[in-house]
């Protein structure tokens, strides 16, 4: 198989493809084509090693002292089951829709899920322990399926579990225009909440169709200016991107409000308490079948700014890298079948 190997960390032309032994599924796991994978925030850090503060000796200790360890990238993957392992076969992915019984796993279904730490998912196959994985709907694409799962996964967990948000209540995203902040701004209105989007000036008229009551510019109203203009307004304020701290973001709150920081330092995960909550979230099947659902529904629009052939996978890194980018990177490292890899069957 071709994949996308990280052997040193750096810029993004460190990133190249090249030939790979297929994976061979091992007890309870399954193999999958990948017909799309995401290139995110995560995968950017880990390859230029640019860990928050903190984190910089843990990550390296973690990860590789001069390169990953685990030198295949990616977490986020949609695609097709094309082998079993021992003891998979029984497995019963999720499925989007209440009430539906899920089937057991076979051959040439489609799914989609995360890696976690075995990441992996930037190839045209990887192994993964069938009970990662969650079953597409029809008419959701793999492009959607593999798009929703990094960015929705991490607006639910915190919004909904973190934060328990209410209807009526009053929430600030801020970076609201990429993966996890798109999701933030629909999953807010979802949950029945007035929503203030932080955003940069072009991308206010997007925020705004996917649900966002108010906009503000970052450029006309810095961060750090922000508690001067809403002090006290917000009952929840998610900052999806690392621009806010405790002290900056505390100010923003009303009484019983909730501060959420998706991407937090070593520090402010360890004092965290009260109105403060950080953390990583997880990757559970369940929550991809209700992302997956709202999909299907139409509820919940996954964002794409662009898509790429696997070789060239180092454009996306560098995208990322621009600070620029808007929703997803899709990468698409095999098609489907018939060679149509963003239709659903």
């Amino acid at each position: 198989m071709r994949a996308a190997v990280v052997d040193r960390y750096g810029g993004p032309e460190v990133v190249r493809v090249t030939e790979r032994p297929d994976p061979v599924p091992r007890a309870r796991e399954a193999v999958v084509r990948v017909v799309a994978t995401t290139v995110n925030s995560g995968d950017a850090r880990i390859r230029g090693a640019r860990f928050p503060r903190g984190f910089g000796v843990p990550g390296r200790l973690a990860l590789g002292l001069r390169g990953p360890r685990r030198d295949v990238l990616g977490v986020a993957f949609a695609g097709v089951v094309e082998a079993l392992g021992a003891d998979a076969a029984g497995t019963r992915p999720p499925v989007a829709g209440a009430g539906r019984e899920a089937s057991p796993i076979s051959i040439g279904d489609r799914v989609c899920g995360m890696t976690g730490a075995a990441m992996g998912a930037h190839a045209e196959l990887v192994a993964v322990d069938a009970k990662r994985l969650a079953r597409i709907p029809d008419g959701v694409s793999y492009d959607d399926a593999a798009g929703v799962l990094f960015g929705g996964s991490t607006a639910l967990y915190f919004l909904r579990d973190k934060a328990a948000l209410q209807p009526g209540e009053r929430v600030l995203v801020v970076g609201a225009s990429g993966a996890v902040g798109t999701n933030a701004v629909q999953l807010a209105k979802h949950l029945g909440a007035e929503v203030t989007a932080v955003t940069s000036a072009p991308n206010a008229e997007l925020v705004a169709e996917l649900g966002a009551d108010h906009v503000v510019d970052h450029r006309a109203t810095p961060i750090a200016r922000l508690g001067e203009q809403s002090a006290g307004l917000y009952d929840v304020v998610f900052d999806a991107v690392g621009s806010l701290s405790p002290a900056t973001g505390r100010p923003l709150l009303a009484a019983g409000g909730r501060l959420l920081l998706a991407v937090a330092t070593l520090g402010e995960m360890i004092t965290a308490h009260g109105a403060v909550k950080t953390g990583t979230s997880p990757e559970r099947p369940e929550d991809f079948a209700t992302l997956l659902e709202l999909l299907a529904d139409g509820r919940l629009r996954v964002v794409i700014e662009r898509t790429f052939p696997l070789d060239r996978i180092a454009e996306a890194h560098a995208r990322v890298d621009s600070g620029r980018k808007v929703g997803n990177l899709v990468v698409r490292p095999a098609p489907a079948a018939g060679g149509r890899s963003g239709e659903g069957s």
